[in-house]
């Protein structure tokens, strides 16, 4: 039999490695929104990539259905509103799709003092999604689960 067909990353890399204007941005990306290291970021790159594609492609081709389908799904993740359209999903940025992550949504609930503290308190399974245990702190959380977060088994101290 041949062999299986090798795995390939869904996530694109980019492609000047050594552009000083990127690198820059995406320090400061990495420091605004808590992330350990740039795959996080190249994945939040590719959601945001894949939404996109399919809002052009769907534009094009003026069909109804799909549109609604992906408006649909969008705004499940609070990244547009009810009422928005395909130039809404197109005017998308990257930084809309960090500040889904369950890491920056505890951190900006108050949850967590700082962005390591939300990600600390994920990984070691304190934060509870209704009725979920979620340890990924690159979860993006849909809107109607935000208000169900909960932090079990771990006392915060406010500063």
């Amino acid at each position: 039999m041949g062999d299986p067909k090798q795995q390939r990353s869904r996530i694109e890399s980019p492609l000047k490695a050594w552009d000083k204007r990127r690198i820059e941005s995406e320090k400061a990306l990495l420091k605004e929104f808590g992330l350990r290291r740039t795959r996080e970021l190249r994945r939040a790159e590719s959601i945001l990539r894949a939404f996109r594609r399919q809002a052009r492609e769907t534009g094009a081709t003026k069909n109804e259905k799909g549109q609604k389908e992906l408006i649909a799904r969008v705004s499940r993740i609070s990244l547009v509103g009810d009422k928005s359209n395909i130039d809404d999903v197109l005017g998308l940025n990257v930084n809309d799709v960090l500040s889904r992550r369950l890491q920056t949504i505890l951190f900006k609930k108050g949850m967590a003092n700082t962005l390591a503290q939300s990600r600390q308190m994920i990984t070691h399974g304190h934060v509870v999604l209704g009725t979920k245990r979620i340890v990924w702190p690159s979860f993006i959380v849909p809107k109607e689960l935000e208000d169900r977060i909960k932090i079990v088994g771990v006392d915060v101290k406010r500063r």
